[in-house]
């Protein structure tokens, strides 16, 4: 090596191989070539391993979040349909009166037991808010607009409780009176603009959408939206056998059709239902529980009670160790029966809830992970207990239940009496035959009213009478006398009552907004409703039909005034 000054100066910027020779050099310079390639080779590392831990957070804490639960966590979201205050004072003096014989001093119902505070009902184009919007401010967390299954205000999808469950590994189950694509089941497992698009919302409940089959255990009515047009009985437009496509593409094992494939699939199974499996009891909603009365017992549909029931038992039974259930429970006929006005099938159903909530309540006291809600997504009918028939008198302080203990069928059933009767193939009757059968077989079997007025027997009896408006002015008939009063064949603005218990209910003391139904329930799961919003979207522009004004909130208003629907 060359000699060099003692006394050299080392400064800052001074480049110190100058004094090497060319071998040195050359030696520094491949030392320092693998010592930047080592740098670089450490600092890709670093930065795979942060993209990587990254890119994983989320799925990471998604998993972790499904191994922390450590137990299962169930949750039970049950809809009394269209029942406000009013109808639940209703049932429970109803149900005094038919137990009088019975020490019913301070007797509360099963529902008043779990009563925790009140729920603001609207949608977001409406003080007054449907079904569709306020069953998708439960599913989804958010207000939208009067019509819309399962998509926020600007109608684009919007990921529910059920889908988050299934996507958490949860089994899943819907039990409901209506048709399963009404709007309130249809709002936690379909996403469509419109409830009126029934169809589609079929074929999404058994599986055709990007996220696959959600939907473990179905249960309830119409038949008619999944079987293809040239079946008898079929009210689709189009010949996709939805039940074929069920079985076949999306591995649905068994689909129950009457009462008898439901008695020997639970025999069978020793009072479970195999997964995955529906039941499609009607080709339209189910028979009001009044109504049922009136079947052969080996053709009777389910209760309400019934179904729930099975759905425990198949759920829990069938659920892994710490796997949880989700199970959405509708009694969709007190919101119908309140439609028509209709205070016998009113009472009826709300008596078939009472006993559906107890069964779940003693499902709780053995299954203390579970939490339990029972709300209603609207009041129905503008429903009260007091009516006064003249304006120019003083009122009365009292109601007769009597009168609706007397009656035996609903106003719907006996408008298809009388429409069978007058339409008759064999022979029309007269006049004088039809009024005779309207007094008899109407208001004194079927309402049990022994006084009808001339002028109501003269509207029933009349050949060319508009059947849409028979239901509501029987159950007025019949209201008049019983002292009951209702102001809408709709909906109304008016809080209603909210019912929990179980594990986690203590959040829902007080008053709270509807859409607070889903925050609870997606934050006693740990589920971000946003992940399954993301999956809908990503894949919307290949899958759903997006809100391109065929469908408008006003003339889905007209549709409703003309259908009463």
């Amino acid at each position: 090596m060359a000699q060099r000054e003692a006394n050299a100066s080392l400064l800052a910027n001074e480049d110190l191989r100058e004094e090497f020779d060319d071998e040195e050099r050359e030696l520094l310079r491949k030392e320092e070539f693998k010592r930047t390639r080592r740098e670089r080779a450490r600092m890709l590392v670093c930065l795979g391993l942060s993209i990587v831990l990254t890119s994983s957070a989320v799925t990471i804490a998604y998993y972790v979040t499904k191994m922390s639960l450590e137990r299962s966590r169930n949750v039970i979201m049950m809809v009394s349909d269209g029942l406000g205050p009013a109808s639940q004072t209703y049932g429970r003096s109803f149900y005094q009166f038919k137990n009088k014989n019975k020490p019913l001093e301070g007797e509360i119902t099963s529902l008043d037991k779990m009563l925790v505070g009140a729920l603001r009902t609207q949608s977001s184009d409406s003080l007054i808010s449907d079904s569709a919007s306020g069953a998708t401010a439960f599913s989804c967390a958010l207000r939208t607009y009067n019509g819309a299954i399962g998509v926020n205000p600007e109608g684009n999808p919007c990921g529910t409780i059920l889908e988050a469950a299934k996507d958490l590994g949860m089994l899943t189950g819907l039990v409901v009176t209506s048709r399963v694509t009404h709007a309130t089941p249809a709002a936690f497992s379909a996403h469509v603009i419109d409830r009126d698009m029934e169809a589609d919302i079929a074929a999404q409940q058994i599986g055709d959408n990007p996220l696959m089959r959600q939907i473990d255990l179905m249960l309830g009515g119409g038949r008619c939206i999944f079987l293809p047009n040239t079946t008898q009985g079929s009210c689709r437009l189009d010949g996709r056998d939805l039940i074929k496509e069920a079985q076949e593409k999306y591995g649905w094992k068994y689909v129950m059709e009457n009462r008898s494939d439901w008695e020997a699939l639970l025999v069978a199974n020793k009072k479970k239902l195999p997964l995955p499996a529906m039941g499609l009891f009607n080709l339209d909603h189910m028979n009001y529980e009044i109504d049922k009365g009136h079947q052969k017992a080996e053709v009777r549909e389910p209760s309400l009670l019934e179904m729930t029931k099975a759905a425990l038992l198949t759920l829990k039974g069938q659920a892994a160790t710490n796997q949880g259930f989700f199970l959405m429970i509708v009694s969709s006929q007190i919101g119908m029966s309140a439609r028509n006005n209709d205070p016998v099938a009113h009472a009826h159903e709300i008596l078939e809830y009472h006993k559906a909530v107890e069964l779940v309540q003693q499902f709780v006291y053995t299954h203390p992970d579970t939490l339990v809600i029972s709300t209603s997504d609207h009041e129905t009918g503008g429903f009260t207990l007091g009516y006064q028939d003249d304006p120019g008198t003083y009122p009365g302080y009292f109601w007769n239940p009597e009168v609706i203990d007397r009656a035996n069928a609903s106003t719907e059933f006996l408008t298809r009496q009388i429409y069978a009767y007058s339409t008759q193939a064999e022979r029309t009757p007269n006049q004088k035959e039809r009024e005779q059968f309207v007094k008899t077989q109407i208001f004194d079997q079927g309402l049990g009213i022994m006084d009808p007025t001339l002028e109501e027997i003269a509207y029933l009896a009349n050949k060319d009478a508009d059947y849409s408006k028979i239901p509501p002015f029987l159950g007025h008939a019949i209201s008049r006398r019983a002292k009951l009063g209702w102001t809408t064949l709709g909906y109304t603005g008016v809080d209603v009552n909210l019912y929990a218990t179980g594990d986690g209910y203590s959040r829902l003391l007080g008053n709270h907004e509807d859409i607070e139904i889903g925050e609870v329930m997606s934050s006693y799961l740990k589920v971000d409703l946003t992940r399954i919003t993301r999956r809908l979207q990503k894949s919307a522009h290949e899958w759903f039909k997006p809100k391109e004004g065929q469908f408008t909130t006003s003339r889905r208003r007209i549709r409703l005034q003309k259908s009463g629907n």
